[in-house]
C-alpha cells in the first residue's frame, strides 16, 4: 500500500513540476505539428460554453461552486441565515493556498493535455499513412484460436440487450473523465492523492497519445466492419459512425475547424478506468464504490472488443499505461510502495485521510 511521505509541501512541488512538464510538452507537440503540416490547432468541443480562453475559467470557478453550493443549499433547508457563516468558514478550511494551487494547476494541465491529444490525435493520418490493423487482426486470431474477439462476445453475450447495456458502459466514460478529475482535486483530503490522480491522468493521455504513432491503426470496427453489421444501432454505433464520417471529411480537407478522432493502438478507454479503479482502491475505503470502478473497467474492456473500437493487443496496452502512470504519478506524488501491502506508520502525518 501506499502511504504518503512526511515532506509533502517538496512532494507537491514535484508533482506539480511534473504535470507542468507533460501539458507544456503536448502544448510544444501540438504546436510543432501543426506549423509543419500547416494545419490550424482545433478547439476540440466546438462553441460549447465559448472559446477555450473562457472555458477554463469557467471549468475552475465551476469546481468551485460544485463543493460550496450543494454546502450552501443544505444550511439552507435548515438555517439560511447560516449560509454566508458556513460558506466563509468552508473557504477558511477547505479552500486553503495549498487546495487552490492544486484545483487550478491540476484542472489547467489537464484541460491543456487533453484538448491538446484531441489535436495531435486528429494530425495522426497526415504524418502516417501505414496503419498495423493487418498484424492486430492477425494477433486477434492467434490468441483465439482462429476466432475473432467480436464473433466470440456477440455469440455469447447476444445481440439484443447486451449491445445497449454495453454502449451505455462505453459511452459513461465521456462525462466520467472530467468528473473523475474534479472530484480528486476538490475533495481529496489528502491533498498528495488529488495530485497523484491528475499526474496520473496526464501521463496516461501523454502515454496513449505516443502509442498512437508508435503502432497507428484504425480499429477493427472501422476496418473490418462486416464484423459489426449484426449489431443494433446502439449510440455507441451511432458514435462510431460520426466518427468514421468526420475522419472522411478532415483527411480529404472538406471539413476544416474540426477534429478527427479515429486513433488505434493503446485502449484509453481501458487505461483510464483502470487507473480510475487503482486510485479507488488505493485511497477510498468504500468496499461497493471499489467493487462499482473494477466492474465498469471490466466492462469497459469488453465493450472495447464487443463493438470493434480496439483489438485485444489495445486493450492490453491500455492496462500497462494504467499501471506506469499510476506507479510513476504516485512517485511524483509521495506515495511510498512497499510489499504486501504494508503502511510504514512513521511516514504518515496524524492529519491524513482518505478520500
Amino acid at each position: 500500500m501506499p502511504v504518503c511521505l512526511p515532506t509533502l509541501t517538496t512532494v507537491y512541488r514535484r508533482a506539480w513540476a511534473l504535470m507542468a512538464v507533460l501539458a507544456l510538452g503536448m502544448a510544444t507537440w501540438a504546436v510543432v505539428e501543426a506549423v509543419v503540416l500547416d494545419k490550424k490547432l482545433v478547439d476540440p468541443e466546438g462553441s460549447f460554453l465559448g472559446p477555450s480562453y473562457i472555458r477554463l475559467p469557467l471549468l475552475l470557478t465551476g469546481a468551485l461552486l460544485l463543493d460550496l453550493l450543494p454546502l450552501a443549499v443544505f444550511v439552507n433547508l435548515r438555517t439560511p441565515g447560516r449560509i454566508p457563516g458556513a460558506v466563509r468558514q468552508r473557504i477558511r478550511t477547505h479552500w486553503n493556498r495549498d487546495r487552490i494551487i492544486l484545483v487550478a494547476s491540476g484542472i489547467t494541465s489537464f484541460y491543456v493535455v487533453y484538448v491538446t491529444y484531441r489535436n495531435i490525435k486528429s494530425f495522426l493520418p497526415f504524418v502516417i499513412e501505414t496503419k498495423y490493423d493487418r498484424e492486430l487482426h492477425l494477433l486477434d486470431h492467434a490468441l483465439l484460436f482462429g476466432h475473432d474477439p467480436a464473433t466470440v462476445l456477440h455469440t455469447v453475450l447476444g445481440t439484443g440487450v447486451s449491445a445497449y447495456v454495453l454502449s451505455f458502459v462505453y459511452l459513461w466514460f465521456l462525462p466520467m473523465v472530467p468528473l473523475v478529475v474534479t472530484a480528486w482535486v476538490v475533495w481529496s483530503r489528502n491533498l498528495s492523492y488529488g495530485y497523484w490522480f491528475v499526474t496520473s491522468q496526464c501521463m496516461a493521455w501523454v502515454l496513449g497519445t505516443i502509442s498512437y504513432y508508435a503502432l497507428p491503426t484504425l480499429g477493427p470496427g472501422f476496418r473490418y466492419v462486416q464484423l459489426y453489421v449484426d449489431l443494433p444501432h446502439t449510440p455507441s454505433k451511432r458514435l462510431m459512425d460520426s466518427l468514421d464520417f468526420t475522419r472522411d471529411y478532415v483527411v480529404t480537407g472538406s471539413l476544416s475547424n474540426a477534429v478527427q478522432s479515429v486513433a488505434g493502438f493503446a485502449s484509453l478507454h481501458c487505461g483510464i478506468t483502470m487507473l480510475v479503479a487503482l486510485m479507488v482502491q488505493y485511497t477510498i475505503r468504500i468496499r461497493w464504490l471499489r467493487i462499482a470502478v473494477w466492474v465498469n473497467f471490466g466492462i469497459t474492456a469488453i465493450a472495447t472488443l464487443y463493438f470493434g473500437w480496439h483489438y485485444i493487443a489495445d486493450d492490453v496496452a491500455g492496462v500497462l499505461i494504467a499501471l506506469l502512470s499510476f506507479y510513476v504519478g504516485g512517485l511524483a506524488s509521495g506515495q511510498k510502495f512497499v510489499r504486501h501491502g504494508e503502511r510504514s506508520p512513521e511516514t504518515v502525518p496524524a492529519e491524513v485521510t482518505t478520500v
